[in-house]
């Protein structure tokens, strides 16, 4: 049996995509484990799964001043000397990494013990961590077709983002019966990312009572972002986190609202559902969300506000005429071509592994 390392976390985009590649690893008979944070959502994610999860030290990668800069080097080099000793134990045959702080140590250290590393970038431009990493690795998966720019002409491969099979198995009044919505009103998927959106979130709740009129709003806000005083409006319901109802939610779903976060929308786009992005803004961030998002609306996959031009008025705007013009951008995604991504990845990872 071969036997495969996954690693990845600090946020579900950073997960989700290893989760996503599990069941074809198990049927081509890979024992799969997984290196992630001591106490990152990728635990909860993996352990629920009944995979075997080691944490490790890890420190975040920031592009901002910060104190922990000074002590965050120590929790990463602490991170690489626990990862070498896992290796050196585990003895995997691949290491996969998605991306994120957690990684970086991983696969610095399987490529000290001479283990190979496949990496994914799912964003148009390579994020800090797996910057730190394409030198290590034998092949740097990507989702845009644009990223391979960006990386060594050797190493790069568009694969697209593997996504879950259970998403396409939605039931929509499975959902419905889950939110006790008793209406056949049409449905707001709302997605601010597991960490939550402040600005998304904010959005939706200041223009609650005009929503409600036309749509029932369910609404994934993030850890620690419930808002406790809307619990018991008719039409709404809010969760910090769904895992598996969330398939029903998309089959629910006539539209959805998101962040642009490469994961996220890749779900969105392959469930040809009509959806209104907000990406984060590149004054808080690198800019990837706001590429993301523009390669969407080029393609006629998506609409976008961003949020330097987020208002009342214009967020609700765009969602009349998303929902009024909602067939045309479910043709345009359904016309996509879309990669088998899990086939063409696994076929990596059967090439390289020793």
């Amino acid at each position: 049996m071969k036997r495969i390392i996954l690693t990845g976390g600090g946020t579900a985009g950073h997960v989700t995509p290893n989760i996503a590649l599990i069941p074809e690893l198990e049927r081509k008979g890979y024992e799969i484990l997984y290196i992630g944070s001591y106490d990152g959502i990728e635990r909860q994610l993996i352990s629920e799964m009944g995979i075997k999860y080691y944490g490790i030290s890890s420190g975040k990668l920031r592009r901002y001043l910060s104190i922990k800069n000074l002590t965050d080097p120590f929790r990463v080099l602490k991170g690489f000397a626990e990862a070498k000793k896992l290796i050196k134990k585990l003895e995997p045959d691949i290491v996969f990494s998605k991306g994120g702080f957690v990684s970086v140590p991983v696969v610095k250290a399987a490529k000290a013990l001479g283990v190979p590393v496949i990496i994914h970038e799912s964003d148009m431009t390579p994020g800090l961590a797996n910057k730190l990493c394409i030198s290590s690795a034998c092949a740097v998966c990507c989702n845009f077709p644009e990223t391979a720019q960006y990386l060594p002409a050797d190493k790069a491969v568009v694969t697209g983002t593997p996504i879950r099979d259970e998403l396409m198995k939605g039931v929509p009044e499975e959902a419905r019966r889950f939110c006790g919505f008793t209406d056949h009103k049409p449905v707001i998927l709302v997605m601010g990312g597991s960490l939550g959106s402040v600005v998304l979130n904010t959005a939706v709740r200041e223009n609650l009572d005009e929503l409600l009129k036309d749509f029932n709003i369910i609404h994934l806000c993030g850890k620690g972002k419930l808002d406790e005083s809307l619990n018991d409006i008719p039409g709404y319901r809010q969760y910090e986190y769904i895992k598996k109802e969330l398939t029903h939610m998309f089959a629910l779903a006539s539209i959805v609202i998101s962040r642009a976060g490469a994961n996220a929308i890749s779900e969105i786009c392959a469930l040809s559902k009509p959806n209104l992005l907000i990406p984060l803004s590149a004054k808080a961030s690198r800019g990837d969300q706001v590429l993301n998002a523009r390669s969407f609306e080029k393609q006629g996959f998506s609409m976008v506000i961003e949020e330097e031009d987020l208002t009342p008025e214009s967020f609700m705007k765009g969602v009349s005429e998303l929902y009024e013009n909602r067939q045309k951008y479910i043709d345009a995604m359904d016309a996509s071509p879309n990669a088998d991504s899990k086939k063409i990845i696994m076929d990596l990872i059967e090439k390289y592994a020793k």
